[in-house]
């Protein structure tokens, strides 16, 4: 009798065991909602457009670093100039598509296609922002405060 019932309880932690293991999958991941929860690369880009969208500049301004580079079709873009280009934004949605990731010990490549729905506000008055994908990659660096984009390149 005791040698039938060791099987039995095997099996009923063998169960056991894989029902804890399929729960760490079955409610997936919760998309990070701030730059402290960010996991990754992709989880880092989605939070800083939720925060350009939403116009959170206090968040933007503590993520763009110092000596923070970029490059767009205009020209090239220094940390302040960045931010005045994203603050005369008024973003209603965005797409992110196509995201790939790299990591290279503290620091994250991230490239993507983003689509932007939404106006520029100028001088001349107010512009749609580009509406067809535009190709992006930022590089995000790890550092003592938490993760800053350090470059950031748009292509058309």
């Amino acid at each position: 009798m005791a040698s039938r019932t060791v099987p039995s309880l095997l099996v009923l932690l063998m169960i056991v065991a894989l029902n804890l293991l399929s729960a760490c999958t079955f409610f997936g991941e919760h998309p990070a909602r701030s730059f402290s929860e960010a996991t990754g690369g992709e989880s880092l880009e989605r939070v800083f457009w939720k925060n350009v969208q939403a116009a959170n500049w206090v968040e933007i301004e503590r993520v763009l670093a110092s000596n923070y580079s970029g490059m767009t079709p205009a020209g090239a873009l220094d940390r302040s100039t960045a931010l005045e280009q994203y603050r005369s934004w008024q973003l209603k949605d965005y797409t992110l598509g196509d995201l790939k990731t790299e990591l290279n010990g503290t620091t994250i490549v991230v490239t993507y296609t983003i689509t932007l729905n939404g106006a520029l506000n100028g001088s001349a008055g107010s512009q749609p922002l580009p509406s067809s994908p535009q190709h992006m990659m930022t590089v995000w660096q790890q550092q003592k405060a938490g993760w800053v984009v350090i470059a950031h390149s748009v292509s058309g």
